[in-house]
């Protein structure tokens, strides 16, 4: 009923929803929003992890079905936002929402991830903002961007912001946003929620490594860069099976390529067991594949 209370009195011109899913009810393990009963205009939603602290959910629209996520801090001093949307119009309409949430300007981005549905929409954020990008991903980021190659504390408006490198997984350079005292993880690409993993940029084992230390930060919520923002304990049990979805993966391709079935016939041997039901597997095993036997041929680019 609060929350309901709080969306009303937030409503305005463009209305936006502030949700919290009741405990009671248990979602489908699914990232396609048709087949959990919702639609493009249900979106976006933004909903409150702790004081101050919000996830954003917003459609992908080169996907489609499913969602691309924010993580936004707000303190005194300033907006810190986890991750971008990818395109202009995205962009606008989460600078919009996060004005209707705070007075205070946003003061940090950090790209998480540096692929265009993330990134395409970076030109419609405010000027002035401090971009914070791995020097992986600092070439293909069109902004100027301040390098985090491994951890950055910053403290804003009494708030203790980590910006993370935990390893490479979905592309070189992942950064991740902790917040020790409220123990939220934005995991950006290294996690999504019951996504077929997409590993054509990837390093599989790396992958799997970086997941097992997000695990030891024994965090609250892990927030997902796509795919539903659940509740914490739905959230912390996908990360760990998307940890379990990469490492049959990773065995599938190494148990074909020891058969030695060429990669163009490996996608018709595969058995990925239950994640084959999982959202947009017929468009990601095939790079998927292909990467861990890159991976095992020693073609992956060297640290």
């Amino acid at each position: 009923m609060m929350s309901q209370l709080l969306a009303a009195a937030l409503a305005g011109p463009v209305a936006f929803a502030i949700c919290a899913l009741p405990h009671e009810q248990r979602p489908i393990r699914t990232a396609d929003i048709t087949i959990r009963g919702l639609k493009a205009s249900d979106f976006p939603r933004t909903r409150k992890l702790a004081d101050n602290v919000y996830s954003y959910e917003q459609i992908d629209p080169t996907k489609r079905t499913v969602t691309v996520n924010n993580l936004i801090v707000i303190t005194r001093e300033g907006v810190l936002i986890g991750g971008g949307q990818g395109t202009v119009e995205n962009t606008k309409r989460l600078v919009a929402d996060i004005a209707r949430l705070t007075p205070h300007p946003i003061k940090y981005v950090v790209i998480g991830s540096e692929h265009g549905d993330h990134t395409g929409g970076i030109s419609a954020f405010p000027p002035g903002i401090t971009y914070f990008a791995h020097p992986f991903s600092a070439p293909r980021i069109k902004q100027p961007t301040e390098p985090v190659s491994d951890r950055k504390v910053l403290m804003l408006g009494g708030t203790v912001v980590e910006v993370r490198f935990l390893g490479r997984a979905h592309t070189g350079g992942d950064l991740e946003v902790y917040l020790p005292r409220e123990r939220i993880v934005f995991m950006s690409e290294v996690f999504y929620n019951h996504i077929f993993p997409s590993m054509a940029n990837g390093y599989p084992s790396e992958w799997v490594e970086t997941l097992k230390k997000a695990e030891k930060l024994d965090a609250r919520v892990y927030v997902p860069a796509h795919g539903f923002v659940d509740d914490p304990e739905i959230l912390r049990e996908e990360m760990r099976d998307f940890r379990f979805a990469l490492e049959r993966i990773i065995a599938e391709g190494r148990r074909l390529r020891e058969l030695k079935i060429p990669l163009e016939r490996a996608l018709l041997a595969a058995d990925f067991g239950p994640y084959e039901e999982w959202t947009r597997k017929e468009n990601n095993a095939p790079g998927a594949l292909k990467r861990v036997y890159m991976e095992l041929d020693g073609q992956l680019p060297p640290r």
